[in-house]
C-alpha cells in the first residue's frame, strides 16, 4: 500500500462531511422525528406590566388581560360589515375576533399611587383571559394596600369590575373612588335589573355600592387630585369622562372609552360602537376631543389600545393616525 496521504477533492469533501452530519443526526433524531434544541420551549411571558417616567412621576402600566369582542362587523357600526373587514385587513388585524387590551397606568406621583380603572374583575362575561389586575400588579411589586386613589372613567363593567371581590370585599382597601356622579346614579340603579342591561347593573352594584363610603364624584373640568384634570366626554355613557394626568411640565390623556380601537374608531372617528349608550353623542365627544388632543400634541394612554397603549394622535384625512410611542426601558 503507497504511503501517499488519501485526500478527496474539496467540494467532495464537503459533501463527506455533511453526508456524515446527517447520518449522525438520523442515529440521535429517528426519522420523521421533529428536530429540538437543547433549549426547551419556555412557553412563558414577562410579568404584564411597563413602566416609564413622566416629568417626575414614575407610571406603570399593568393590564387585567386581552378582552375579545367576537365578530368586529357586529361591534363596530355604521357602515357595511365588509368595510369594517377590509380596514382591519389593511393593519395585518385578524377579521373573525377583535381583541382589546385593558391598560391600566399607575400613577406614582411620590406622595401617591393613583390609579385609573379595573379591568373586568371576578366576572367572565367576555372570557377567561380577564381579571388579571391583582396577577399583574404583583408581577409589577405593586401591593393593593398601597393604592390611594383609583379613577374610574366610567361604571361599565370592565372599568369598574376590579374593585370588590364577588363576596363584596374591597380589594384595594384604602383607596378612595372617584367616579362620576352621572354614571354612580345609572348603572347602581336597582330598577334596571329587569332591563337588558342587567349584567351591567349587577357589576357595577357588586363593585360600587360595598364601597360607597369612600367614593368620591368629580366634575367636568374640575382638578380634583393634584395633577390630574376630569374632562367630560359623554356619549359612551352618559357620564364618560377622560382625564388629563400631569406631572410637571409633561402630561398625557387618559381616554378611558373615547375610542375603543387604534384602527376602526380612530382612523375612522364616526363609526359606531355597539356598547355606546349614545352612539350619536359618542362619536361628537370623539371627533372633538381627538382633534385637540392631536392639536395640542398631547400624547394619550388607551385603555383598549394593543399593549401598552401609549402613545400620540395625528391628522390624517377624516380621522386620525395613532402612533405608538417607543418603550423605554429603564435601567434596571
Amino acid at each position: 500500500m503507497s504511503n501517499e496521504t488519501f485526500s478527496l477533492p474539496s467540494a467532495s469533501r464537503r459533501g463527506f462531511l455533511g453526508s456524515a452530519a446527517a447520518l449522525a443526526a438520523g442515529a440521535a433524531c429517528p426519522l420523521g422525528a421533529p428536530a429540538l434544541a437543547k433549549a426547551p420551549l419556555s412557553r412563558t411571558q414577562p410579568g404584564y406590566f411597563y413602566r416609564f417616567m413622566l416629568g417626575t412621576a414614575e407610571v406603570t402600566v399593568v393590564s387585567d388581560g386581552p378582552l375579545p369582542l367576537g365578530d368586529p362587523g357586529a361591534s363596530f357600526l355604521g357602515v357595511p360589515k365588509e368595510t369594517v373587514y377590509g380596514m382591519l385587513d389593511a393593519s395585518f388585524l385578524p377579521k373573525d375576533n377583535v381583541v382589546l387590551e385593558q391598560n391600566i397606568p399607575i400613577v406614582n406621583f411620590g406622595d401617591r399611587l393613583v390609579m385609573f380603572d379595573t379591568g373586568m374583575g371576578f366576572s367572565k362575561a367576555f372570557g377567561p383571559t380577564t381579571g388579571r389586575l391583582q396577577k399583574s400588579l404583583d408581577e409589577a411589586g405593586i401591593k393593593p394596600s398601597d393604592i390611594d386613589d383609583i379613577v374610574c372613567s366610567h361604571a361599565h363593567i370592565d372599568h369598574i369590575g376590579g374593585i370588590c371581590t364577588a363576596d363584596g370585599k374591597a380589594l384595594f382597601p384604602n383607596a378612595r373612588i372617584h367616579i362620576s356622579q352621572i354614571d354612580f346614579d345609572f348603572w347602581t340603579d336597582e330598577s334596571k335589573l329587569g332591563s337588558p342591561l342587567k349584567a351591567f347593573i349587577e357589576h357595577a352594584r357588586a363593585n360600587l355600592l360595598p364601597v360607597r363610603d369612600r367614593i368620591v364624584f368629580f366634575k367636568d373640568q374640575q382638578e380634583f387630585l393634584p395633577g390630574i384634570q376630569a374632562i367630560a366626554a359623554p356619549g359612551h355613557t352618559a357620564g364618560h369622562h377622560i382625564f388629563k394626568v400631569a406631572s410637571g411640565p409633561s402630561s398625557f390623556a387618559f381616554l378611558g372609552d373615547l375610542t375603543h380601537h387604534a384602527v376602526l374608531l380612530t382612523e375612522n372617528p364616526r363609526l359606531e360602537f355597539a356598547y355606546d349608550s349614545d352612539p350619536k353623542q359618542a362619536v361628537q365627544s370623539r371627533v372633538r376631543l381627538l382633534t385637540r388632543l392631536a392639536e395640542e400634541r398631547t400624547p394619550v394612554m388607551s385603555y383598549h389600545f394593543a399593549w401598552p397603549g401609549f402613545g400620540n394622535l395625528a391628522k390624517a384625512g377624516d380621522g386620525f393616525r395613532y402612533l405608538p410611542a417607543p418603550m423605554q426601558m429603564l435601567p434596571g
